[in-house]
Parts: structure tokens; C-alpha cells; sequence
């Protein structure tokens, strides 16, 4: 503990010292953001250094439309729709899963989505839809359940895909002309992945400090004083502090079961829009699996809720607090924006954590 605290002291000493002028630092991942609450990390910064939460929580960035039409799924007398638990209460535009599952929709949470095809061999009369929804971190995981149905030959199994990539998200944070960052902390979960190369575009077109990080507070500590440094120092470069887990070519086994099952297309993200190839579809070879294409629902556009500020949140353009909503009509409990749903949104950790202002068991200053 005691070298810790030493190393902690070391590196925010070194942060003040290099950070000559105001720095905004966005940490992309949402499992990042709740550890820079619980460790107090915003509070032991210099004034100048200011962090900034992104568009890496997946519950977050999930769209209106894609939860009406899950919604829709729902309620088809035939259909039981299995989901990871944190997407229940993810607002669509009238109304959420969760509300669904008490109107008497069969909506079932997993922990795995390879518990689905138990449901679909149990269950040979009904469709059994998956909310495939995510990054590149549990997009491998849905795309061996393919894989795993077509070996078992079943066809009752469907996934209604909604996977993300984050790096187009980034470049498009970049092109807009309201978001003001300095240098991003990467998500190391999908780093593990994906790897670096798809990161590398940061300093190389754009002049971007960026540092791949794990998620101790030590490792938060010493990826924003790498961020400090380079930016003082006018270097951009791809760190890689995370080195632990994420290699450089990622992981290529769980790339070639997500690129067998899965191809780019352009996806839709709240608060963003449509982004060019920043999402995945099912491959023509197994659209069989894919319940757009073997069910298929016609769903009305949503028009949104004007009053959440989630899409500026998700930008880093604002803060939590900023929105007129936050923490009056909107809470964990009853959420209107898909921001204040998962423990990782940006929302939901302001909420919970305030100030944030704990670090290795002690209360900061």
C-alpha cells in the first residue's frame, strides 16, 4: 500500500510539473470512468487536467430504434428475447424491455449468450432472439453462439445484432467541431482484442496523443501522466501502458470467429448519428441466424427526447450534472437516458459516486 500511495504521489507530482496549459483527456471506456470515480482520481489532478467521459459504454450508445425494435421482438407471441440484464432498462422511445417483461413478454437475462441455444433446443416451437449488442470485447462471443447453432443445426436461434467498433467513433469525435480533446485514454478490454494497429490513426493522421490502460487507479495515473507528456512535449504517439493483457496484435483467434460470422456496415449511435463502418452485420452465409432477415419487423423511426443531454455527455461536450434532468427525473431507478442505465455510464457514476473522491481507502482532500 505504502508503495502505491508512493507511486501515486510520484506521478500526479509529475503531472502538475508538465501540465504548462489546460488538457482534456477523454477516457473512452465506461469500465474506466467508474474507476476514476471510486479511485477519486478527478480530484487529485491539477486544475489544468481535466477528464472527460466518451462514447465506450455499449449500453450507452445503444440506439432508441434498436431498443423499440427489440421491444417489438418482445411481443411477439412466438418470440422469447434473451439479453444481457443491464440492457432492461435502456430507454427506447415509449417505452424499455423491462416495462415489456411486466406487460408479460417472455425476456430472459444470461449470463453467457451460448445459454440461449439451451433455450432454443427446450423451446423448439418458439424463436429465441439474442440482443446481440456491444464492442469488440463480446462481439467474438456472439459470433461462436452463430457459429455453435449452425454446428447444432438449429433453426430457431436468431441475433439481433447491434455491435459497435470503436474506432470510427473516435474518428468522428474528431471531425466534430463542439468536441475539444487533447488525448485519449483507450479502452484496454477491447485493446485486448482488437489490439493497437486500429488505434494507430490517432497520432498518425490526426496528431492525437492516445495511451491503451488497464483499470488500477495506478494504471489511470500513469497513462494521464503518459498523456501529459506527450502533450507537453508536442510527441503524439500509441502508448501502450497495458501490456499485462493487450498484445499488439490483440487477440487473432476471437478477430477470425468475429470476422466469419460478422461484416462492417455502418451503425447507428445515440447521440452521434450514423457512423460509416463502425458496426457489424451478420455475413450472407449465416443470415439464417440474423432475425432481421429470417423474422423481420417493420418499426416506426423514433423522434427521441430533446431534454437528454446523453448525446453531449457521450461527446465529452458536457458534463452529467450540466443536464436539466439529472438526478430529478432522471435517476438509476427510473432512467430517460440510456447514460444513467449501466454501471458504467457516465450518468449513472456521477450519480452513485458525487465527487468521487476516494483513493486506496482514504477520503482525498
Amino acid at each position: 500500500m505504502e508503495d502505491s500511495r508512493d507511486i501515486a504521489n510520484f506521478l500526479l507530482a509529475e503531472i502538475e510539473r508538465l501540465a504548462v496549459r489546460p488538457m482534456r483527456l477523454m477516457e473512452v471506456c465506461g469500465t474506466h470512468t467508474v474507476a476514476i470515480f471510486r479511485a477519486g482520481i478527478r480530484q487529485l489532478l491539477p486544475d489544468g487536467v481535466e477528464l472527460v467521459s466518451g462514447p465506450g459504454c455499449p449500453v450507452c450508445v445503444t440506439a432508441d430504434d434498436y431498443i423499440d425494435e427489440a421491444i417489438a421482438y418482445a411481443r411477439q407471441e412466438d418470440v422469447i428475447l434473451t439479453t444481457f440484464g443491464d440492457m432492461l432498462k435502456v430507454p427506447g422511445s415509449a417505452s424499455s424491455l423491462a416495462q415489456a417483461q411486466a406487460e408479460g413478454a417472455d425476456i430472459r437475462v444470461l449470463y453467457s449468450p451460448l445459454e440461449s441455444l439451451a433455450i432454443a433446443k427446450e423451446n423448439p416451437g418458439k424463436k429465441v432472439v439474442f440482443l446481440a449488442v456491444g464492442f469488440e470485447t463480446t462481439a467474438p462471443t456472439a459470433a461462436a453462439t452463430v457459429l455453435e447453432a449452425a454446428a447444432q443445426q438449429l433453426d430457431n436461434f436468431f441475433v439481433l445484432t447491434a455491435h459497435k467498433l470503436v474506432p470510427p467513433a473516435l474518428e468522428a469525435l474528431l471531425a466534430d467541431p463542439q468536441v475539444r480533446v487533447d488525448g485519449f485514454i483507450l479502452p484496454g478490454h477491447v485493446c485486448a482484442v482488437a489490439g493497437e494497429a486500429p488505434y494507430r490513426f490517432l497520432p498518425n493522421q490526426y496528431h492525437m496523443p492516445a495511451v491503451i490502460t488497464g483499470f488500477e487507479p495506478l494504471d489511470i495515473l500513469q497513462t494521464v501522466y503518459c498523456l501529459v507528456r506527450q502533450i507537453s512535449r508536442r510527441q503524439p504517439v500509441l502508448e501502450n501502458t497495458y501490456r499485462r493483457v493487450v498484445r499488439p496484435e490483440g487477440n487473432p483467434a476471437a478477430r477470425q470467429i468475429m470476422a466469419e460470422v460478422y461484416e462492417v456496415c455502418n451503425a447507428e449511435w445515440r447521440g452521434i448519428g450514423e457512423l460509416e463502418n463502425s458496426g457489424l452485420q451478420v455475413r450472407p452465409q449465416y443470415r439464417r441466424f440474423d432475425a432481421r432477415a429470417a423474422i423481420g419487423l417493420t418499426v416506426p423511426k423514433p423522434l427521441g427526447n430533446n431534454q437528454c443531454r446523453c448525446g453531449e455527455v457521450l461527446r465529452g461536450i458536457t458534463n452529467p450534472r450540466e443536464c436539466p434532468l439529472f438526478g430529478k427525473v432522471c435517476s438509476p431507478r427510473r432512467p430517460v437516458g440510456a447514460c444513467m442505465v449501466s454501471v458504467e455510464g457516465a450518468c449513472a457514476a456521477w450519480y452513485k459516486y458525487g465527487s468521487g473522491r476516494y483513493m486506496y481507502g482514504r477520503q482525498t482532500n
